[in-house]
């Protein structure tokens, strides 16, 4: 299976995923543990890769989003953003309602 089969169904098989530096436990850097206190404050179950652990991970998951930094938040295997905009969806309370619809 190749980096984005696994990105791929990851992210389809498990509702909320976060792609961070670190764990939930232990965030590697600051814009991962924003990302875990976001979720943690709406209560959302998610599941963390590390991306720390893999090379192939980390770089697969900015092409496969697109998208050049992480953290990175999926819902439901769409993409929803990084670390800033996790922030401005949770200020508005849209993220809330990403996670219960």
């Amino acid at each position: 299976m190749s980096i984005q089969d696994s990105i791929r169904q990851t992210v389809t098989e498990n509702p909320v995923v976060l792609f961070m530096k670190g764990t939930p436990t232990f965030p590697q850097c600051g814009f991962s543990a924003g990302a875990v206190q976001i979720l943690k404050n709406l209560g959302a179950n998610f599941v963390a890769v590390n991306v720390l652990e893999n090379a192939e991970v980390r770089q697969g998951i900015k092409e496969y989003a697109n998208w050049p930094t992480i953290p990175q938040l999926y819902i439901k295997g769409e993409f929803v953003g990084g670390s800033d905009i996790m922030k401005e969806l949770f200020s508005t309370g849209e993220l809330e309602k990403m996670l219960q619809d």
